[in-house]
């Protein structure tokens, strides 16, 4: 059989008929038959049925992730798909907001480049939030007018997930002219509307929105349902919402997809797409439904150019062994060999490495929180209602809960030292900063600055749920605007961990036991240029560095990304501010 590819792989392919036997599982007819598979020049031919043979091995359509931020793995696409097809997936819908916030659409330029140098399908949207929201201050800024043009280019399929939700709600114009630009071409909507329920879900689809991923509760799964919208069942590094959704396989099939969303290079060397088929099928799920949500659902609802197993469809697919231990053991693209056994057989190729860092190096005090802060923010009523001066400052403070997005709105008093509000470890309430890394002033108003008890440069609040016991963790992956995001029980290590960071234009590291590490993240500040096994063998060591330091998340620098995306509920830290999703405006840090 012929292993060779036109577009990165040894041999180009030609006018041989090529073909693969094995038990044939046809998603369209609902059967699985004995036969073989024939395709020349990347297309298949026919499919020959074969009564009486007897295969161990079956043949299906290749996975899609319906969403997922290439980003995340911290490799550029081509690197990326080297690593994803060994887990049988052969084309993704990827939204390229994450670069687009630092680069704009150079960004979602160089992204699309750098995927055509692989047979890998990416799929890009057109990001619709950049910024997501105009409280924080990012790399670039995507008008409506921008949008459409993109949305024109036939390579971009979808407009990308509409995170500003209240916007939508409200019907702002830009928005809306976003998605009225995508729904003239005919080109899907995706959604991000976390925690969203009834009328207001309702409203949200009645906007044009198709999908929705932010699911984290089957309730609000349903009423989405209800409202007409398909459901991408997610499970990524920090946020898993794959045990609350699964119900759904089972009664709403036909209206559901697979996401991984943000998938950190440390578990794409052991699983994509692949570990949601295993466990959608061990839950009891029906076979064929779960490889529809798998495969057809994403390529008809996004309108793909990826093959599902049909005469005269691009000859993408699978070859796997078990069910329930569903092992890939060959994945094909356009008839090419491009994985087997656990191998992939991309070449590794060199990226470029576009970058937006200007951030320059912090000192320790701009990281203190002032007692006299209290005296600015004190309303001033209080007295009139009887508090004295020497009441106890009360803290607001974000609440990470591992597995989710989503944080908690905490209330609690504040720990005074030498004048200052400093972490209290035994509380677990640490310090959280975010440091623009653009160079431009944020130009806030005197309220933000009072709001965030510091100056100009770095935004302080308090943080609980990290657990560490010392030192500190940086990184300059911070949803979606990408300034430098950080958490630590003390200022020297909080300004130590962020230094690393800006000392190589990008990544993440760990201060603390004496040792300093980083992983540095050239490309965007978002993805390293090396070999993905290496970059996943020096987040592995971070990952466990950051655990040592008492750290009980699963993913703490994939949690540590998000607690700077406001659009997630309910509290969040801009370099602006600590932002409340809930009331849609900055709430004071420090309150008596």
């Amino acid at each position: 059989m012929r292993t060779g590819n036109p577009r990165g792989l040894p041999h180009a392919a030609g006018v041989k008929l090529s073909r693969l036997s094995g038990n044939i599982v046809d998603l369209h007819t609902r059967r699985i038959y004995p036969g073989t598979v024939e395709w020349r020049d990347g297309r298949i031919t026919r499919l020959l049925a074969e009564p009486g043979k007897r295969y161990a091995h079956f043949i299906a359509p290749g996975f899609v992730d319906a969403h997922i931020h290439i980003e995340s793995s911290m490799l550029p696409p081509a690197e990326f798909a080297r690593w994803a097809v060994v887990h049988g997936t052969v084309a993704t819908v990827s939204d390229p907001h994450e670069i687009a916030n630092v680069l704009g659409v150079p960004g979602v330029d160089y992204m699309a480049r750098d995927g055509r140098r692989t047979p890998f399908k990416f799929n890009f949207g057109a990001p619709s939030c950049v910024p997501a929201t105009t409280f924080e201050t990012a790399g670039a800024a995507l008008d409506a007018r921008t949008v459409a043009r993109l949305l024109a280019r036939p390579e971009i399929k979808y407009l990308s997930e509409v995170m500003n939700f209240p916007g939508v709600l409200a019907r702002d114009p830009s928005l809306m002219a976003m998605i009225a630009a995508a729904k003239q071409l005919g080109k899907p909507v995706d959604g991000h509307a976390p925690g969203l329920r009834g009328k207001a879900a309702s409203r949200y689809a009645a906007a044009g929105i198709t999908t929705d991923h932010e699911c984290f509760t089957l309730p609000e799964a349903l009423d989405k349902l209800k409202a007409g919208m398909k459901i991408l069942i997610r499970e990524g590094s920090a946020a898993r919402n794959f045990a609350a959704l699964a119900p759904l396989l089972k009664t709403h099939p036909d209206r559901c997809m697979f996401s991984c969303d943000d998938l950190h290079p440390d578990l794409l060397m052991v699983r994509h797409l692949d570990e949601h088929v295993r466990r959608a099928i061990v839950s009891g799920a029906d076979l064929f439904d779960v490889l529809r949500c798998a495969s057809v659902n994403p390529v008809e609802h996004y309108r793909l150019d990826v093959g599902l197993l049909r005469v005269g469809d691009p000859a993408d697919f699978i070859v796997f062994e078990g069910w329930e231990n569903l092992k890939v053991r060959r994945t094909y693209l356009r008839g090419e060999l491009v994985a087997r056994d656990g191998r992939s057989r991309l070449p590794r190729q060199p990226s470029k490495k576009p970058n937006n860092f200007k951030a320059q190096p912090r000192n320790a005090a701009e990281f203190v929180v002032p007692c006299r802060g209290a005296d600015l923010l004190r309303p001033q009523s209080a007295e009139k209602k009887g508090r004295s001066k020497s009441a106890p400052l009360q803290l607001s403070i974000i609440e990470a809960i591992n597995g989710q997005l989503i944080t908690r709105h905490l209330r609690l008093p504040a720990r005074v030292v030498g004048g200052a509000v400093v972490a209290d470890p035994k509380r677990d309430i640490l310090k959280i900063a975010v440091i623009n890394r653009y160079g431009a002033s944020p130009g806030r108003s005197e309220t933000n600055v009072r709001i965030t008890n510091i100056g100009r440069e770095v935004a302080v609040g308090f943080i609980k749920g990290f657990g560490l016991k010392e030192g500190a963790i940086a990184s300059s992956v911070a949803h979606d605007s990408h300034n430098i995001v950080a958490v630590g029980v003390d200022d020297a290590s909080l300004c130590a961990a962020v230094n690393l960071v800006i000392k190589h234009r990008g990544g993440i590291s760990v201060v603390g036991r004496g040792k300093r590490a980083v992983l540095p993240l050239p490309i965007a500040g978002l993805m390293s240029d090396a070999d993905g096994r290496t970059v996943a063998r020096r987040y592995t060591a971070l990952d466990a560095a950051a655990k040592k330091l008492g750290s009980k998340l699963d993913a703490p620098f994939m949690t540590l990304s998000f607690m700077a995306l406001l659009v997630i509920p309910d509290l969040k830290l801009s370099d602006r501010g600590l932002f409340s999703a809930t009331q849609w405006g900055f709430v004071p840090v420090v309150e008596s």
